[in-house]
């Protein structure tokens, strides 16, 4: 029953990392893309150094969920083994 409970927070927590981790993502592009458009609208003859500034802060904004991602992968295999766990509990449940 311990290892379970254990197994099920690891499962909501890893879910909610990324969960939480894409919508930022999605809400920081959003922000940096209008925040662009308004740029240009008020310079259109700044459109390129405003592009390039625009598509820096979105691959940095996009290197946050894949280090995220990368952090969440590795406590969900490595730290907590929840892949041998699963058929462990399975099996326990089955038992009961």
């Amino acid at each position: 029953m311990n290892e379970s409970l254990l197994l099920s927070s690891v499962v909501i927590g890893f879910s909610l990392i990324v969960a939480a981790v894409a919508f930022g993502s999605a809400v920081g592009d959003g922000i940096v893309s209008s925040k662009a458009v308004e740029a240009i609208a008020r310079q259109p003859e700044a459109r390129p150094n405003i592009f390039t500034f625009m598509f820096l802060g979105v691959g940095v904004l996009e290197a946050f969920p894949i280090i995220a991602l990368g952090l969440g992968l590795y406590l969900f295999f490595v730290v907590s083994g929840a892949p041998t766990g699963i058929p462990q509990v399975l099996k326990s449940l089955a038992g009961h």
